[in-house]
């Protein structure tokens, strides 16, 4: 029986979602240290125009407005963060936390059907918090 590793789990879960929408530049799991957990396109490597952002940058972007939504949240008493959208002129990036500890992150070209991405990144991330806390069956 072949052997089946976490990462490569991951890997997948962002593979299909990035699959399953139109206008993904990038996507990350990310640690709440700002860490990449895993990353679609996979490796390092900048995805936009010029250069100027890659996955590191992405992950940490995503850590730092998780700690400050989740701050936001609870002073406001309103509970948990259930997802989180940036817009800006340019594009989208959307925040979706997995675990308490790691969260999904997609940044999608400006004009993407945002109804269809925060679905498919609250379905990942239930999967991926599956597949992180051991309790999905391969």
């Amino acid at each position: 029986m072949a052997q089946v590793y976490r990462t490569d789990l991951l890997q997948n879960a962002l593979r299909n979602l990035c699959d399953s929408l139109q206008g993904v530049r990038a996507a990350v799991i990310v640690s709440v240290e700002g860490f990449v957990v895993a990353s679609h396109p996979p490796g390092d490597e900048s995805f936009t125009e010029g250069g100027s952002a890659n996955s590191s940058q992405m992950a940490a972007m995503a850590a730092t407005l998780v700690a400050l939504a989740e701050r936001t949240m609870a002073r406001l008493a309103q509970g948990e963060i259930e997802r989180m959208l940036v817009e800006g002129r340019d594009g989208v990036m959307i925040v979706v936390p997995a675990t308490d500890s790691a969260a999904i992150a997609v940044l999608l070209e400006k004009g993407s059907r945002l109804g269809i991405a925060l679905y498919a990144g609250q379905f990942a991330a239930q999967r991926i918090r599956h597949i992180l806390e051991g309790s999905l069956v391969v």
